[in-house]
């Protein structure tokens, strides 16, 4: 960097502007934190400011504190340097009205010439003069999403990846993937997208390389109020609650009153997919509900074949595949869901059911136990999978002291190369036989697969091994789980009694029906990822395809393109540096720590209005997996080579079928995100451990090592002083 030799300012009064509100996130809000004398002491934090809230349209004042201008740094025109001056606080306000204009003025044309909201130094000399000394961008902002033009007014978008377990960013293929996908349910729901399908629906949109649902339709639809708050109060409840916030609001009042279009469709959808026929017989045959489902997953990988192993030798065949990719994103892959779901609603139905016979009768926690130790779902039966591999692997000495000491990345390598213990290997490429199209962050195209690169299996088999309590083993504890469940009906059924034999009849086959289909719900996504993982095989192909004609430096960097971008790389249209540039702002996305739930499209943040509860010392979250645990915390953000000692709470922004290998030993689990039914409580539940989710800012309040309270039946956590 060069030295900067700059004039100081003789400042009357300085201080800092920013031209957005860095904590709402709102883009028409300046904030201006002032005080007399240098800038020196705003920025230092040597003085409490005068703080000012303006909109940024009308030059309203919409929020004034002062601050204590007791302590003053001032030019020294006889010694040089800087000198201190104390004196009482005047509690005047040390701008007018016409300063805050002016300053919010050129504020807005200095956002306009660099293009992003900033954040300014500036000072007024004794004369009036107003100067800017600095600018930069804000760089804590979460970028706005993408508003179509013909989509006017304030709009409100959820965030679809966070929901999925998803903090980090999606690829550029990832994220053209979705789109795709979202063409798909938009033709399924009876609004097919119009024009070019790679665009998606038209409330899909992106921010900071995330998924983004706009919400503000259903927001403003009676049937929207009434029936989404209830779904994220089971999968995502913080955002249940900001979404009933934001129904308050002038700016999403109610103009869709009618419930017969959304009925149509959906009666539609219904009859078109025999939805009520297959419910039924799930409800008669569970067994008959689960060889259906099996066979649909089974058909699914038999078609998926076409795909794999393709390697296309010029551009007419690379054309032929990537179509095909994109034909089975669009048209094959969402009509499955409403095929498989049958099963999984009816059995949810029965759990609901059984919940309004039994209304006080059970206790909070009595009615989640009923779900743990669930069968046929994909999730559980890989982790035990995994399990059982790491049982075997003990038994072999050499195998075991290997996969102990050595690091993860090195045993990935030797397994590449067939130079590990046969107790490994073959364990490990069975496992990836079967469950090689998973992965951490599974629902980007653009992620490597465990079967590309098994590193964070061989982790996670090595942390098993640390596992020496027999009672602890998680077969044991599933078991269990499933013995629990099933005494817990007896139980419920025989509160029941007393109120009639019939009423505890139903209840009975409400919660076994409930047990024996509501593992199913795994399997639509199960099923999504593996038409991912094969799609990213494809594109893999179509990468050394293009790598070969030196259109691309590494096979990899496509997915570092939409598949728009790829059609037109493979009839040779490829702009320099645009991977390089992809691939920084991925890198840059990646270390964002903070994503919205919820983001309107003035980039306010709704969370950040609500507030946190507390009770009696306790974090409060939700209540997700009855019980209590008591360990010390281990923070992850990332559970690819993450580290869990047997026992230890588990607290993490969210998670996805990538991390719950993890569960198997942790004693609790906490997370930032999520409801009762999301993917970490239902696998907690399953796997009997107390859970709390839904805890905001878990992974920052919260340390490794503190002893924690995790109370799953009361929803809290507590940080144990001793």
């Amino acid at each position: 960097m060069a030295v900067v030799i700059q004039v100081m300012i003789d400042a009357e009064v300085a201080g800092v502007l920013f031209t957005a509100n860095a904590v709402t996130g709102r883009r028409h809000e300046a904030v201006i934190d002032a005080s007399p004398g240098l800038g020196e002491s705003v920025v230092s934090g040597a003085v409490t400011p005068d703080h000012f809230v303006i909109d940024t349209a009308t030059g309203r004042i919409l929020q004034q504190r002062s601050g204590d201008n007791s302590v003053q740094i001032r030019m020294d025109p006889i010694a040089g340097g800087t000198r201190t001056i104390r004196s009482a606080a005047t509690g005047t306000p040390c701008l007018n009205r016409m300063q805050l204009r002016s300053l919010t003025d050129i504020g807005s044309r200095v956002e306009r010439h660099f293009g992003a909201p900033q954040d300014i130094e500036w000072a007024f000399a004794a004369d009036g003069t107003m100067w800017l000394t600095q600018s930069r961008p804000i760089t804590t902002l979460f970028p706005l999403p993408e508003t179509s033009p013909d989509r006017p007014g304030l709009r409100a978008y959820f965030c679809f990846s966070v929901a999925q377990g998803l903090y980090r960013p999606l690829t550029p293929a990832g994220l053209s993937a979705f789109r795709l996908l979202g063409a798909g349910a938009a033709q399924l729901y009876g609004r097919p997208v119009v024009g070019d399908i790679r665009t998606g629906p038209t409330v899909f949109a992106e921010a900071g390389q995330r998924i983004f649902i706009d919400m503000t339709g259903p927001l403003r639809s009676r049937v929207g109020r009434a029936f989404l708050p209830r779904v994220f109060d089971l999968m995502e409840t913080r955002s249940a609650t900001i979404l009933r916030d934001l129904s308050d609001r002038s700016e999403f009042s109610l103009t869709q009153r009618s419930v017969r279009p959304t009925l149509k469709r959906v009666v539609r959808a219904a009859i078109r997919y025999r939805i009520p026929v297959y419910i039924g017989q799930a409800l008669i045959s569970p067994a008959a509900a689960q060889r259906r489902v099996g066979r649909i997953t089974a058909a699914l990988r038999h078609r998926l074949r076409e795909i794999s192993g393709v390697a296309p030798a010029d551009v007419r065949g690379a054309t032929a595949l990537l179509d095909r990719v994109e034909r089975l994103l669009a048209q094959e892959t969402v009509p499955m869901a409403p095929r498989i779901a049958p099963g999984a609603i009816a059995g949810l139905a029965m759990f609901g059911l059984a919940q309004r016979l039994l209304r006080t009768q059970a206790d909070p926690g009595e009615l989640q136990t009923v779900l743990r130790g669930l069968p046929n779902n994909p999730t559980t039966e890989m982790d035990l999978q995994l399990w059982r591999i790491a049982k075997q692997i003990r038994r072999d000495d050499e195998a075991a002291q290997m996969l102990r000491t050595a690091p993860a990345t090195e045993l990935a390598e030797r397994y590449r190369s067939a130079d590990l213990p046969a107790a490994i290997s073959d364990g490990v490429a069975g496992f990836l036989e079967t469950y090689g199209h998973r992965a951490v962050a599974e629902i980007d195209l653009g992620v490597p697969r465990w079967s590309d690169d098994p590193t964070h299996i061989l982790g996670v088999l090595a942390n098993y091994l640390r596992l020496d309590r027999p009672e602890l083993a998680p077969d044991v504890v599933f078991a269990r789980g499933d013995r629990e469940a099933r005494q817990m009906i007896e139980q419920l059924t025989a509160k029941a009694r007393h109120r009639g034999r019939l009423r505890s009849s139903a209840i009975r086959f409400a919660l076994g029906r409930t047990r024996a289909l509501a593992g199913i719900r795994e399997v639509p996504k199960n099923d999504i990822v593996l038409v991912l993982a094969s799609a990213r095989r494809a594109l893999g192909a179509i990468g050394t395809f293009l790598a070969s004609r030196d259109l691309l430096e590494t096979a990899d960097d496509v997915y570092f393109l939409t598949l728009t971008e790829t059609r037109e790389a493979i009839d040779g249209e490829m702009p320099d540096g645009l991977i390089a540039e992809r691939r920084e702002a991925y890198q840059r996305e990646m270390r964002r720590r903070r994503v919205p739930r919820v983001l309107l499209s003035d980039g306010t943040e709704p969370e950040g209005t609500v507030e946190v509860a507390s009770g009696d010392g306790a974090l409060v979250g939700v209540a997700a997996s009855p019980g209590e645990a008591t360990g010390p915390a281990r923070v992850i953000l990332d559970p690819v080579g993450a580290h869990l000692e047997p026992g230890e709470i588990l607290v993490a922004p969210s998670t996805d079928p990538g991390w719950t290998p993890l569960f198997l030993t942790a004693g609790g689990l906490v997370m930032e995100m999520g409801g009762p039914n999301s993917h970490g409580a239902v696998v907690a539940r399953e796997y009997g451990i107390p859970a709390v989710v839904g805890l905001p800012l878990a992974t920052e309040r919260l340390s490794t090592g503190q002893q924690l309270v995790v109370n799953g039946t009361a929803g809290t956590v507590a940080v144990n002083a001793s």
